[in-house]
């Protein structure tokens, strides 16, 4: 049924839509030469507004298959797929699907498709190229050090070694080729696909060769020499056909034109006896031509069979697992493993082993939470009754009755107790009727190592799990009774029961009693101790796995309210399980009340604002027209005016006063000085802070531990843990993997200063913080001359000063004012606030008028976010636009109509992005049409799009880009 039963799309919006949109596995039994083969087969959706879906998939697998369509070739989807398995260490196999396009649609000659499927399968091994050599050049020079430290130092200093790491690195499972046997050709509507190893099965014994040769020669530039009866390269240069072609493609184009092209009946039965298949009378007589199409393909190369046998053959096993995704797995970039408790790198070899014994550590990680009807949990549908279940029914109902006859003479008790069981009935069928309606939540999970039984008592690990906090605290317990809810901030771990197990079969769960290790499963009863992702385990060693990394983040925005404001606590539970059972929403409460929810993508808000009102809050709500983000920052003054002449030369009033960029600000007691600037951020360092969030925001936690020291030490000893390469601070001392990457940022961004001129010299020492949110493209930078600060610079000592206690409070005052810019409250970009003067007098001013202001800390607070406002305010200030790419295939005449469909606002006047070219490494005589829009003006055209507005035009959905800083100042008035 490939093709045709959307099995795995159980939402009926997935089946109106066509498309997918949430992850579903089912378990697939296969045997592949008598070898059993169990494969837990996950389809995750291809729209470029689900990919979190494809996120949570791949951290759960150990293969990949990528499905792409000959006719659209590459898309930015399937870039972003390729991607999301390599970053996770999966290996990969290709389906080129919709090869019958090629032959009924495109109409293309054999010859012409090979050529057309050789370019395709070239694209696809240049994204897989592309990702090879960036990870192999960013991995070299800590290659290279460590071989240095290795051998030492060479006598001979004018020696250098000009090899790439390129040229070493291992690329012989990195690309897909056929035959390899890697790659299937298919056409799922149609229900058959083939490798070029089945083929080379089905005529070896025909041309008499042996398999393993016939399977080399039949993809490539091999055809067949008729007089020396040999297999000769060079086909292209003699004009010759190709195997693939002689062999395979002319095979399957004679027996499409035959069937469904000219229709020809009575040769039908002729093929079915040249391919040694069976068709029934009924497929025989089928007046459909496509019908009958199909049923002998599926015969002949069944899709299933091929699929199947490829994954089980070419796939690595769970125990197959390499100790470099291992450690991928259980830390992340910027922990090293070996800092690890030895507890926990024991658990590595557990990993590997993949061990299903009882007595092996049980380690589970739950990559989502889904949603489900209790109505059709195994265990509340009706069962098939037993021969003995049905004779004890018979019994019954035979007493039944004659406990009726005999109550017939006390008429009026008996109608009496039968309005009261009618009332007990009721309540009981309202009671479960309830019960059918609500949801339970059910965690999508692997078995990495062990086995898990119904009704184990297991550790529930959060995502900021750290087992060397606990496994270092002394008599470390965790409290049985302990929920999600109930967790301090500093608490990651609470107990909980398996209550059932199940077995992902699509639309429908099956209920197992205990399950091993290398399986995929479904975990009941875990809903108030998982929001969205955590790691199960027998140990309290086992850390937390690995960040995963999602390629989308929530970008649509949406204010939601109900329609009647008494059923607000049904929008709020409504809320919140939605954002349990989604892993890229996000629900915000604001400031005045209003409840926001961040999405995706546009076709994500439909859906969970679909799910919102029908499942989760059953109620009406009123949702505001879509909020579109943007970010807030300031450029250089201008040097020339609209008529391109220096503004500097020209004449004017020389007694007005320059505006000072400088603000100073006071605390309310006046007791202390703060004077701040403003200036932008060049875009070299904005982009370097972008890619290193992580990074950063590791720093700023380590820093806050070591502020958190002075609760509880004096602060000579704080000051002295402040030193982070101390020797003897073991508890707080960072890896040495964390060190190398603090170093290696601090060279990028100086050798980015001394290209950017004097202005920027130094400013590693320089930096105080960065936001918002300690990991955001600003920067706080001291250039007081009395206070030292360090982030980067970890040698300097700190001298007691009195500030010190408050510096916590000054950068948060920083964090807060660039979390919420001045034009429309939202966050900056690339901007540099520079503190030139920071005073602190405490005997100024009266005590009891101090008071009456509050905390010195929190007015040190509100005086630097209001001073980085009004700095912000005195440059020119610009808004950046949330930008979309959207790539539209289309014929050359209808590129006309393509730009009219809603991409000409202002925006787009301003920017002009747009281009056609032809499509480079296609047959195909067709256009590219590329461009870049604001997210606003995207809203609505990739309906138009896929609605075949434009006939002949096939749309790749709009996928981000950069923000890009808008020309005008968002201050400008036009005056008529």
């Amino acid at each position: 049924m490939s093709g045709k039963l959307r099995y795995m799309d159980s939402r009926p919006d997935e089946q109106e839509r066509g498309i997918t949109m949430k992850s579903s596995s089912i378990s697939l039994y296969h045997v592949v030469d008598n070898d059993e083969y169990l494969v837990n087969l996950i389809d995750s959706p291809g729209h470029i507004d689900f990919s979190s879906e494809v996120s949570t998939a791949v951290r759960l697998c150990d293969g990949a298959i990528v499905v792409v369509d000959v006719i659209e070739g590459v898309c930015p989807q399937t870039r972003l797929a390729l991607k999301q398995a390599y970053t996770e260490n999966i290996r990969a196999v290709l389906v080129l699907n919709k090869i019958d396009r090629l032959i009924l649609d495109l109409q293309l000659t054999p010859l012409d498709a090979y050529v057309h499927m050789t370019q395709v399968l070239e694209q696809v091994n240049a994204v897989m190229g592309e990702l090879f050599a960036t990870e192999v050049f960013e991995n070299e020079e800590t290659t290279i050090n460590a071989q240095k430290q290795q051998e030492g130092s060479k006598d001979d200093n004018n020696f250098y070694d000009w090899t790439s790491a390129l040229e070493d690195a291992d690329d012989s499972n990195l690309y897909f080729s056929p035959e390899q046997g890697n790659v299937v050709f298919s056409s799922a509507i149609d229900g058959w696909g083939f490798t070029v190893q089945t083929f080379a099965k089905l005529f070896s014994e025909k041309l008499g060769v042996r398999e393993d040769i016939l399977q080399k020669v039949l993809w490539g530039n091999f055809y067949l020499n008729t007089k020396t009866k040999r297999f000769m390269k060079g086909a292209q240069e003699k004009a010759k056909k190709p195997l693939f072609v002689q062999v395979i493609l002319d095979n399957l184009w004679n027996v499409y034109e035959t069937v469904v092209m000219r229709n020809e009946k009575e040769k039908v039965p002729v093929i079915c006896e040249k391919l040694g298949i069976k068709l029934t009378t009924r497929d025989l007589r089928h007046t459909d031509k496509r019908l009958q199409l199909q049923a002998i393909m599926m015969q002949w190369l069944p899709l299933s069979q091929t699929v199947l046998s490829m994954v089980c053959q070419k796939l690595p096993s769970p125990k197959e697992m390499v100790s470099e995704k291992v450690e991928k797995l259980m830390c992340s970039k910027i922990r090293d493993f070996q800092s690890y408790h030895p507890e926990t790198q024991k658990l590595k070899d557990e990993f590997l082993a993949c061990d299903g014994g009882a007595d092996r550590p049980l380690i589970i990680f739950v990559s989502k939470m889904f949603s489900v009807d209790k109505s059709i949990l195994p265990e509340n549908k009706p069962k098939v009754l037993t021969a003995e279940e049905m004779a004890k029914r018979r019994e019954r109902a035979r007493q039944i009755r004659e406990e009726l006859k005999q109550s017939n003479g006390n008429v009026e008790p008996s109608t009496e107790n039968q309005d009261e069981k009618i009332t007990e009935k009721g309540v009981i069928d309202e009671k479960e009727q309830e019960e059918k309606t609500e949801h339970s939540f059910i965690a999508f999970a692997r078995i990495y190592s062990g086995r898990v039984k119904c009704g184990d008592e297991v550790y529930i690990l959060g995502p900021k799990h750290d087992p060397v906090k606990v496994l270092n605290a002394k008599d470390y317990k965790v409290d049985a009774n302990v929920k999600l809810k109930d967790l301090q901030s500093e608490q990651h771990i609470t107990c909980a029961e398996i209550k059932s197990l199940y077995l992902l079969m699509g639309r429908e769960l099956e209920a197992i009693k205990e399950a091993v290790a290398g399986n995929i499963i479904g975990i009941g009863g875990l809903e108030e101790h998982i929001l969205k992702t955590a790691t199960i385990s027998s140990t309290i060693a086992c850390p937390a796995f690995s960040e995963m990394a999602y390629t989308s983040i929530p970008i649509l925005r949406v204010a939601i309210e109900p329609t009647y404001p008494s059923q607000l606590p049904q929008l709020l539970k409504g809320l919140k399980l939605l954002n349990q059972s989604d892993s890229c929403v996000q629900v915000i409460l604001q400031e005045t009340g209003e409840h926001v929810l961040l999405t995706a993508g546009e076709v994500h808000l439909e859906r969970c604002l679909e799910d919102l009102k029908n499942h989760y809050a059953r109620i009406p709500i009123t949702v505001s027209e879509p909020i579109v983000p943007f970010r807030e920052t300031i450029v250089e003054p201008p040097k020339l005016d609209m008529t391109n002449e220096e503004i500097d030369n020209q004449n004017i009033d020389m007694n007005r006063k320059e505006q000072n960029p400088t603000v100073t600000v006071f605390t309310n007691n006046k007791q202390s000085k703060i004077t701040i600037r403003a200036r932008p951020l060049p875009n070299e360092i904005t982009s370097l802070l972008e890619r290193s969030s992580d990074l950063l925001k590791a720093i700023s936690q380590h820093i806050k531990i070591l502020q958190g020291l002075k609760n509880i030490d004096k602060i000579e000893n704080q000051l002295d843990n402040m030193a982070i390469s101390n020797p003897t601070n073991t508890s707080y001392h960072l890896s040495d993997r964390m060190l190398k990457l603090i170093n290696d940022f601090k060279a990028e961004l100086e050798n980015i200063s001394l290209k950017l001129g004097p202005e920027w010299k130094d400013i590693c020492e320089k930096i105080w913080s960065v936001g918002p949110r300690n990991c955001g493209p600003n920067l706080l930078l001291n250039l007081t001359p009395d206070y030292v600060t360090k982030y980067l610079d970890h040698e300097k000592e700190i001298r007691e000063d009195p500030r010190f206690q408050y510096e916590s409070s000054f950068v948060n005052g920083f964090q807060l004012a660039t979390l919420a810019g001045p034009l429309c409250e939202e966050p900056m970009m690339g901007v540099a606030f520079c503190v030139e003067e920071w005073t602190l007098d405490k005997t100024h001013g009266d005590e009891t008028v101090s008071n009456t202001f509050g905390p010195l800390s929190g007015q040190i607070m509100s005086a630097v976010k209001d001073g980085c406002r009004k700095a912000f305010q005195l440059q020119p200030q610009r808004l950046m636009l949330a930008m979309y790419s959207c790539d539209i295939i289309c014929d050359q005449k209808v590129l006309g109509r393509i730009s009219l469909l809603g991409w000409g606002g202002e925006v787009s006047r301003q920017f002009r992005n747009s281009s056609q070219v032809r499509r480079s490494g296609f047959t195909l005589d067709n256009t590219l049409h590329k461009d870049i829009k604001h997210l606003h003006e995207t809203l609505g055209a990739r309906t138009q799009i896929r609605m075949g507005v434009c006939s002949g035009s096939g749309g790749q959905l709009p996928s981000p880009a950069p923000l890009l800083s808008y020309p005008r100042t968002p201050l400008y008035v036009s005056v008529e």
